[in-house]
């Protein structure tokens, strides 16, 4: 039987969220919104762009807010002129877990495209089995993400571990009947995080690799 480590992108595997907070900023700034500090702008990282601009945002109109979706995808793309980074550890812990057996994937309040783009850039288009973003599905905390993964792939919930760097996905995980590890560089404090009850919480993703889940292999 196969088992499947679901991976968050931003903040687990990425370390993007400064250029999120900024992106978020400068959106903020060019449709005439207030602008969100740095800790209220990471706390919504995780989740669907949507749902993280009702949260920052609850008393704008819909019109703008879309407006703001639109700007904010246009100054995350400029942004990338000087890339985020993956986290230390993350391509040779991958591939070794790619190597004992598991199967791979990412669950992401990203867009599609927005994947797709860093995908390539990292060179790693091909590289998991399968990925959802939270524009063909429903955003985190919901566990539809989750859900759809572990169908395409014929894996039982209980073969399954969610690794992630905020609440959101933790929840998601429990939503979904689905274990979880959380990490510390990310986003979210692990106090926030030890509240949705994970198997581990790591402070480096090679860590990951001492796990139960992952040692047996």
């Amino acid at each position: 039987m196969k088992n499947i480590i679901i991976f968050d992108w931003d903040g687990t595997l990425c370390d993007s969220a400064q250029h999120i907070v900024q992106a978020l900023q400068e959106a903020a700034g060019e449709v005439g919104f207030a602008i969100p500090a740095d800790e209220d702008a990471r706390d919504i990282i995780g989740l669907g762009l949507p749902q993280g601009v009702e949260k920052l945002f609850p008393e704008a109109p819909e019109g703008l807010r879309q407006e703001f979706e639109k700007a904010y995808s246009r100054h995350y793309i400029a942004a990338e002129d000087a890339p985020p980074r993956l986290f230390p550890g993350a391509v040779e812990t991958l591939h070794a877990i790619k190597g004992r057996g598991l199967e791979l994937a990412v669950a992401t309040g990203k867009s599609r495209r927005g994947l797709n783009r860093i995908l390539a850039l990292f060179g790693l288009s091909d590289f998991f089995h399968t990925t959802r973003c939270a524009d063909e599905t429903r955003s985190k905390p919901h566990p539809l993400m989750i859900e759809e993964i572990l169908k395409e792939r014929d894996i039982a919930a209980h073969r399954a571990l969610m690794v992630g760097d905020t609440e959101y996905d933790l929840e998601m995980a429990t939503n979904a009947g689905v274990a979880s590890a959380g990490v510390t560089f990310g986003v979210h404090s692990p106090g926030r995080l030890r509240a949705h009850g994970p198997l581990a919480i790591v402070d480096t993703l090679p860590e990951l690799l001492d796990l139960p889940f992952l040692a047996k292999y």
